[in-house]
């Protein structure tokens, strides 16, 4: 009878330090990675869903939330072109244009201003229509928004919550620019 009542407490005391363990692994602050890509189809030009993508402090037109940008660099277009962007919140973000393929994408890279230890994300704009298609009207274009990330310690929500936020915050903004185009 002794040997039983030390099994169940010895059972008893192994589940209480997996369950222990558990917390502490989803209350750990970790370093976490994240992959967002958001895609919308556009009737528009290419050019002029390019214009307006590559118009790099033209965001408050069409990125939620995003009350200012403004260059600070003297490049104003083009891979070393420096923006910083100040959201409704006050808080704000420095990116630098990494890359840059004219009328096609440019991918960019924020260097402070995110809860994050690297942030590159490219945008992209790809025909769907045939380019002898004479008529605006005709054109379908597609742009893809994709990020890469790479978080600062944090919890496993924590991060989670900040990659839902990100995903609905791409979407939110892209369905802003098709609205915007499309008029």
């Amino acid at each position: 009878m002794k040997n039983r009542v030390q099994a169940v407490v010895y059972l008893k005391f192994k589940i209480l330090l997996i369950l222990c363990n558990i917390v502490a692994q989803t209350t750990e602050k970790l370093f976490h990675t994240g992959i967002i890509k958001k895609t919308v189809q556009i009737r528009a030009s290419k050019a002029k869903v390019w214009r307006k993508i590559s118009d790099i402090v033209g965001l408050p037109s069409w990125v939620v939330d995003v009350k200012e940008t403004v260059h600070i660099s003297e490049k104003k277009k083009g891979v070393g072109a420096v923006r910083l962007l100040t959201f409704a919140d006050g808080n704000t973000v420095e990116e630098h244009v990494i890359s840059w393929t004219n009328g096609e994408s440019f991918t960019y890279a924020a260097a402070q201003g995110l809860p994050l230890r690297v942030y590159v994300a490219t945008i992209s704009v790809k025909s769907r229509s045939s380019p002898s298609s004479s008529s605006s009207s005709d054109a379908v274009v597609d742009v893809l928004w994709q990020s890469y990330f790479n978080s600062k310690k944090m919890s496993e929500k924590q991060f989670l919550d900040f990659y839902v936020f990100m995903g609905s915050f791409y979407e939110a903004s892209l369905a802003n620019l098709k609205s915007i185009l499309e008029k």
